[in-house]
C-alpha cells in the first residue's frame, strides 16, 4: 500500500489515454534518445519488459534496499535472475542487510549513508563502495542502469528521481514525496519522455509512450488504479476510488484515540509494513497523501478522488467510469505483486504471492471514512488543493509527527493537530510553484517547526 499519466502522448495504463500535450520542463534530448536503446528497446523492437534492454536483462539500481519495500524488492529481483541484473544498491544505515544483499545479488556498486558503518562493510569481490552526499544521484544516473527503484523515504529522494528522469531512466517509486511535494517538477519530465517515445517509435501504444511507463507506482493502491486504467480512455474516468483498511482503530472512539500507544498503532490488521506507513495508515494520513499522488499520476482533479474504507484489504482500489461501470483490482495484502508489476510492465510473470480466494474471503465490506475521528485525511486533501507548499508542509511535518509519536513526545491525536498547524503556517505564500531548492529549504523549515511544536 506504500506510492500523470494524465496529459501526454501515451496516456494512462496501456498507452491509449491522453490529450497529446507533452508538458513543460525538459529531459535532455541525448538522454531521451539513449533511453530508447537502453531502457525500452524501442528502436530495436523492445526487450523483456518496458524497462529492459533489447535482448538483455533490465539493469536495476535499488535506492532504499534496507527498508520494507527495498527488502521485498530484493526478494522479487532474486526470483528472476534471468530478467534483472542488479547493478547498484543503496541504503541508509542497515550495513548488515546491505552486506547480505550484496552477497546475494553481486551488484557492481553499493552505497551506505552511515559513514562509520560503511567503513566496516564486508563486500564481495567486484563490488565497489560509493559514498558522498550525491551518492544516490550518482547511482541513479549511471550509464549501466535502465530502471531505478526508489524505496527511500523523505524529500531527499526527489533529487534522485529528477536526476534519473533527466538521464532517461525509468523510475519505479514508492517514495511519496516524489509527487506529494514535487509533482509539479516530476510530471513535466515524465510527459516529455513519453511524448518523445511516441515520436521516436511511431507507436502511441508503446509501453514507454505512456507517462506511467516512465514513472511507475509501487504502492498497491496506485498500482491497482494503473492496472484498472489499462486500455481505457482518460475521458471515460468518472472517479478514482482509493481503498483503505481503516487501520487498527477503525471502530475506535475519539476518547479511545486519545490514549493510543505506539504498540497499539503498529498492530496493523492486514498489512505487514514499516513503522512510518503503519502509523500513517492508523491516522489515515497515508490516504490523504495518496489522493495528492493520484492527482498527479492520473491527471484527475482531487475532487474526483474518493477514499473508501475496506477492512479486508482485498480490493486494492477501483475506477468508476462515466457509463457507471466500476473496475477494481483485487489481490492479497502482499507488496510483492505491485513491486513486480512495476518492474516487468507491461508483462505479467509468476509471483510468489498467493492469489485471492474469493470463497475463503467471504464478505467484502466497504464504508465511508470518518473525517471527524481521522482529520488527517481532510487536512491532507485540503493541502493538496492548496498547492505544492502546503502539500510539502504536510508530508514533511508528518514524518516528524510520526517519529515523535513513536518516541513518546506526541500523542496520537497530536499527529493531525501538528499536520494542520504546519499546513496553516507554511501553506500560504508565493503563488509561484517552488523549485527543488525551495522545496528542500521549506522541508528543513517545516521540520524545525514540527520538532518544536507543542
Amino acid at each position: 500500500m506504500t506510492g500523470s499519466a494524465g496529459q501526454g502522448s501515451g496516456g494512462l495504463g496501456g498507452g491509449r489515454v491522453g490529450s497529446g500535450a507533452s508538458g513543460a520542463g525538459g529531459a535532455r534530448d541525448s538522454a531521451r534518445d539513449s533511453a530508447w536503446d537502453s531502457a525500452g528497446g524501442a528502436r530495436s523492437g523492445g526487450g523483456k519488459s518496458g524497462g529492459a534492454r533489447s535482448g538483455g536483462a533490465t539493469r536495476i539500481a535499488l535506492l532504499g534496499s534496507g527498508g520494507s519495500i527495498g527488502r521485498q524488492t530484493v526478494d522479487v529481483l532474486a526470483r528472476h535472475p534471468e530478467a534483472f541484473r542488479v547493478v547498484a544498491l543503496a541504503t541508509g544505515s542497515q550495513g548488515q542487510i546491505l552486506e547480505e544483499q550484496a552477497r546475494l545479488l553481486k551488484p557492481r556498486v553499493v552505497s551506505l549513508a552511515d559513514g562509520r558503518a560503511a567503513a566496516r562493510l564486508d563486500l564481495p569481490a567486484g563490488t565497489e563502495l560509493v559514498g558522498g552526499p550525491d551518492a544516490l544521484e550518482v547511482l541513479a544516473t549511471r550509464d549501466d542502469i535502465d530502471l531505478v527503484v526508489v524505496a527511500t523515504g523523505g524529500l531527499v529522494a526527489l533529487r534522485s528521481v529528477l536526476a534519473a528522469l533527466e538521464a532517461g531512466k525509468v523510475v519505479a517509486t514508492a517514495n511519496k514525496e516524489t509527487l506529494v511535494a514535487g509533482g509539479h517538477l516530476v510530471m513535466p519530465l515524465v510527459r516529455r519522455l513519453a511524448a518523445g517515445a511516441a515520436g521516436a517509435t511511431g507507436d502511441p501504444h508503446h509501453p514507454l509512450a505512456s507517462p506511467l511507463g516512465w514513472l511507475r507506482p509501487i504502492d498497491s493502491e496506485h498500482s491497482a488504479i494503473w492496472q484498472c486504467l489499462a486500455g481505457e480512455e482518460h475521458a471515460a474516468i468518472e472517479r478514482l476510488l482509493l481503498t483503505a483498511s481503516g487501520g487498527p482503530f477503525i471502530d475506535a472512539t475519539v476518547a479511545d484515540l486519545a490514549t493510543v500507544t505506539p504498540e497499539q498503532a503498529l498492530r496493523h490488521p492486514t498489512w505487514t509494513m514499516g513503522a512510518k506507513i503503519t502509523i500513517d495508515s492508523a491516522t489515515l494520513a497515508n490516504k490523504g497523501l495518496e489522493i495528492i499522488e493520484a492527482r498527479w499520476l492520473y491527471d484527475v482533479p482531487i475532487e474526483a478522488i474518493s477514499v473508501v474504507i475496506h477492512p479486508q484489504s482485498v480490493v486494492h482500489s477501483a475506477v468508476q467510469f462515466v457509463d457507471g461501470s466500476l473496475k477494481a483490482q483485487l489481490g492479497t495484502p502482499d507488496m510483492r505483486p505491485p513491486i513486480q508489476y512495476a518492474l516487468t510492465y507491461p508483462q505479467r510473470v509468476a509471483s510468489p504471492a498467493s492469489a485471492v480466494d474469493l470463497i475463503a474471503a467471504g464478505r467484502l465490506e466497504f464504508r465511508a471514512p470518518d473525517e471527524d475521528r481521522f482529520p488527517a485525511l481532510r487536512i491532507a486533501r485540503e493541502a493538496g488543493l492548496s498547492g505544492a507548499r502546503a502539500s510539502t508542509a504536510l508530508i514533511s511535518a508528518d514524518e516528524v509527527a510520526v517519529a515523535r509519536f513513536l518516541a513518546g513526545t506526541l500523542d496520537f491525536n497530536g499527529i493531525p493537530r501538528l499536520l494542520g498547524a504546519a499546513v496553516e503556517r507554511f501553506g500560504p505564500g508565493d503563488p509561484a510553484e517552488p523549485g527543488l531548492d525551495q522545496l528542500i529549504s521549506l522541508d528543513t523549515e517545516v521540520r524545525r517547526f514540527a520538532e518544536a511544536y507543542r
